[in-house]
């Protein structure tokens, strides 16, 4: 007989954007972790002006950009950086608010009180308008931009966590393991924590391919990563004002883009499906 995770991971191979989601990401995994092996790159030694604006050849199979950097390289690469701001950021966000959506969940009262009113003073602002504004204050840079990211991201995960606990914390297994003398941190962290988790899993994939979104986007208006970095965002940005003329410069940063959110959220989709109680077996 299985158990639940193997009949969850049988319900996820069975989908089809789930396996397409999986394909996707690996295949980025993959090149972020193989490309200083495969193609080892100095952004600040890599210009070569002879080869200025060409269009995709063979010799560059995405074209070169107005420095005369091959565009494939830096996108390559650059699948390392915005990756790695996605997962850092998710990863800060999910671990500060879940904390925050157990404490209100379980405690209640002017605790919940407390972190609610928190949280929807991060919810009154746009979430890429709210980190702009924090980038704008501690300074543009790629650490920076990955703790504004994950800071926008935080409300989510508390909003989330805390609804989950509201249900598990009235379950007979909770109640059953207080009556048996179990302290607050016992019951939350073994008990309330781990039959949490499904939404959470879910929750952070999708939540990785808005954080990337976001880290473009501040690349592109110049507080994420700095030049020469090769980031999707920046690349963008810094072929805007070639755009009529090299169209490719800001085009495969973008399509890039746009295959990792794809991957991510497809990826999502299909853990949702595999995660959900509900699904038929």
């Amino acid at each position: 007989m299985q158990n639940p995770w193997q009949r969850a991971l049988s319900r996820f191979f069975r989908s089809s954007s789930g396996k397409a989601g999986l394909f996707i990401v690996g295949f980025f995994v993959l090149a972020a972790l193989l490309a200083p092996l495969l193609a080892p790159y100095d952004p600040g030694k890599d210009r070569n002006l002879r080869q200025r604006l060409k269009p995709p050849s063979i010799e560059h199979v995405m074209g070169t950009d107005e420095l005369g950097r091959d565009i494939f390289v830096r996108v390559w690469h650059g699948a390392r950086i915005s990756l790695r701001v996605g997962m850092v950021a998710v990863g800060l966000a999910l671990v500060l608010g879940t904390l925050l959506g157990l404490f209100a969940g379980y405690f209640g009262g002017r605790v919940d009180m407390l972190i609610s009113w928190l949280i929807d003073i991060l919810l009154a602002f746009p979430s890429i308008l709210l980190a702009i504004a924090i980038v704008a204050v501690i300074g543009p840079s790629i650490t920076n931009a990955m703790i504004a990211v994950g800071v926008v991201q935080i409300p989510v995960f508390a909003r989330l966590m805390r609804s989950m606990v509201l249900s598990l914390k009235e379950t007979e297994f909770v109640a059953a393991a207080r009556a048996l003398g179990a302290g607050h941190g016992r019951v939350i962290f073994r008990h309330v924590l781990p039959n949490g988790l499904s939404p959470l899993i879910v929750q952070a994939t999708l939540s990785i391919a808005t954080a990337i979104l976001d880290a473009a986007g501040l690349g592109f208006l110049g507080l994420g990563a700095q030049p020469p970095a090769p980031e999707w965002g920046v690349m963008i940005a810094r072929g805007f004002q070639y755009f009529t003329r090299a169209p490719w410069i800001s085009l495969f940063p973008g399509l890039a883009i746009m295959l990792a959110v794809l991957g991510f959220n497809l990826l999502g989709d299909g853990l949702r499906d595999a995660l959900d109680p509900r699904a038929a077996r």
